[in-house]
């Protein structure tokens, strides 16, 4: 098959218009719910006495100094995280169970919007955890 000029332009035009698509950040309200693929996540008032266990995953060099949900900048090496209904701020000890390990980061985003999934961690504080893809951890929130 021999493609054209015009078939190639629109071919790079068609993946650069889908890959945009994935750049987009969820803005997320005060209080109150939001939506994302599908699924409705009410956010919490408060974050006393909030303890959790279950999968971590972190994100990394492809989302550096991108917008977060609460608009300030990620950096891939701050000890920060993403939760889908914690208060912004809320500050969580989390815990590695594998290897016994603990870093306390700061919410600043939302996510992660897969349902296996308690919490994004930032590329510091999953490598200060020993974590290189995903791990069972436990979060509590401190204060």
């Amino acid at each position: 098959m021999k493609l054209t000029i015009k078939t190639i332009q629109y071919l790079i035009i068609l993946a650069l218009l889908l890959s945009l698509n994935a750049c987009t950040t969820t803005k997320v309200e005060k209080g109150g719910s939001y939506k994302v693929k599908g699924k409705t996540y009410t956010l919490l008032k408060s974050a006393k006495g909030y303890k959790a266990k279950g999968t971590a995953s972190f994100y990394g060099k492809r989302f550096h100094n991108r917008k977060t949900s609460n608009g300030e900048r990620y950096n891939m090496y701050s000890m920060t995280a993403a939760h889908p209904t914690l208060p912004f701020n809320t500050r969580l000890q989390v815990k590695n169970i594998k290897n016994g390990k603990t870093v306390v980061v700061r919410v600043n985003d939302r996510g992660p919007f897969y349902s296996a999934r308690i919490i994004d961690l930032s590329y510091a504080a999953a490598n200060r955890l020993g974590i290189s893809s995903t791990s069972t951890v436990e979060i509590k929130a401190l204060g």
